[in-house]
């Protein structure tokens, strides 16, 4: 979740921001409505203001919607901004609005319930017609030359001065997705075109691409870079690539397990995917190098799901057969949520479960916090 110090960078990013107000310069029109999902500390919310929008929702589950709440009051907008402590599609808004601004990517664009979320707030948020913020995003990927980047990968684990044989951690590592700061000359292919997310239509929050490409000189690869290009509005973009003005977002770093010498005309094949599973994506990336005669040089097969350390005990307990009970934590969970009739207060729940569950909590007020925790998770 991010923090306001979070917030703040993002205020800083002087690119971003001056697209972002292009595009709602260019869309606001007098008396118009604007939601501002994932609205964060409220700035594209007050800014709609400044610009003559008649009313703003202010949608974010991060508490930092509070502070927003705030610094309306401290700006004279609060009358004009409404605020929404919750997930943009857990909520009915009082009534559609002609503009819909966000900014819900992490690296890539596609990151946690981004589509998702943005769909939903389309279809349901949106007057027919209406703008969406940013309009489309374009997914680009090449070779990249970064030993800094795979040393970081790999060094604790293949170098360490103590003589130990730790390569297992690096081959777990290896399927780890990072952020990096590309510089341009540092492709070794020109670029290639993954997809395009367009707003105003996507659906699935799923992505897969097949590419070709081409190293353009000599280098050593050490995995795959991939950035976006924003339509943020008519005419105004910007852009994570390597070699344009830094971003926040960085670029997004697929690693190789080793690296791999190139040359001109050697061929890189691609095949690389994203899949929603839960909140979080899981990204898999296969790559087949081969001279410009054909000639197979590597050929490697990732995911960053192989990346996650999961016992076998772990994994057995997500398996279709096997059958659950609860642990003492989660009979500690469902005794508050049992008690969480709307008819007790905290305290009150917090006595039950510490008299159930002596061992664990020998003061009720040690079982406060625990029931102050799932209260604020599951409760409303």
């Amino acid at each position: 979740m991010y923090s306001i110090h979070n917030y703040g960078e993002m205020i800083l990013d002087v690119p971003r921001m001056e697209a972002y107000v292009r595009a709602l310069r260019a869309a606001i029109s007098p008396g118009c409505v604007v939601a501002d999902i994932g609205a964060g500390t409220g700035i594209f919310a007050m800014l709609a203001c400044q610009l003559g929008a008649r009313r703003v929702f202010a949608v974010d589950p991060n508490p930092a919607i509070d502070v927003a709440r705030q610094i309306a009051a401290a700006n004279g907008f609060a009358d004009r901004i409404e605020f929404f402590g919750a997930l943009s599609t857990r909520i009915e808004l009082p009534e559609r609005a002609d503009v819909i601004v966000s900014d819900l990517r992490g690296i890539l664009p596609l990151y946690s319930q981004h589509i998702a979320a943005i769909a939903d707030a389309r279809r349901r948020h949106l007057v027919p017609g209406g703008t969406m913020i940013p309009a489309r995003d374009d997914l680009w990927t090449a070779v990249v030359e970064d030993a800094a980047a795979h040393k970081r990968v790999t060094a604790p684990w293949l170098e360490n001065a103590y003589g130990l044989d730790m390569r297992v951690a690096a081959g777990i590592l290896a399927n780890d997705i990072s952020r990096i700061n590309a510089r341009a000359e540092q492709m070794i292919t020109d670029p290639a075109h993954l997809a395009t997310l367009d707003y105003s239509a996507i659906e699935s929050p799923h992505f897969a691409a097949d590419v070709r490409l081409v190293a353009k000189r000599e280098g050593t690869g050490h995995g795959l870079c991939a950035w976006f290009d924003s339509n943020v509005g008519p005419g105004i973009t910007m852009s994570n690539a390597p070699g344009e003005p830094r971003l926040i977002y960085g670029e997004q770093y697929f690693p190789w397990p080793v690296p791999v010498a190139l040359a001109p005309g050697d061929v890189v094949a691609v095949k690389i995917r994203a899949d929603l599973v839960g909140d979080e994506y899981v990204w898999s990336w296969e790559s087949r190098v081969s001279s410009a005669t054909g000639e197979a040089r590597a050929q490697f097969s990732q995911s960053n799901f192989m990346g996650e350390v999961s016992s076998p005990a772990m994994l057995r307990k997500r398996g279709a057969s096997h059958v659950p009970s609860l642990s003492e934590d989660g009979e500690i969970e469902r005794a508050v949520l049992e008690q969480m009739s709307g008819e007790h207060s905290l305290g009150e729940i917090a006595r039950v479960v510490a008299a159930r569950f002596p061992w664990r909590f020998p003061r009720w007020e040690e079982a406060l916090a625990v029931v102050g925790e799932v209260s604020s998770r599951l409760g409303k």
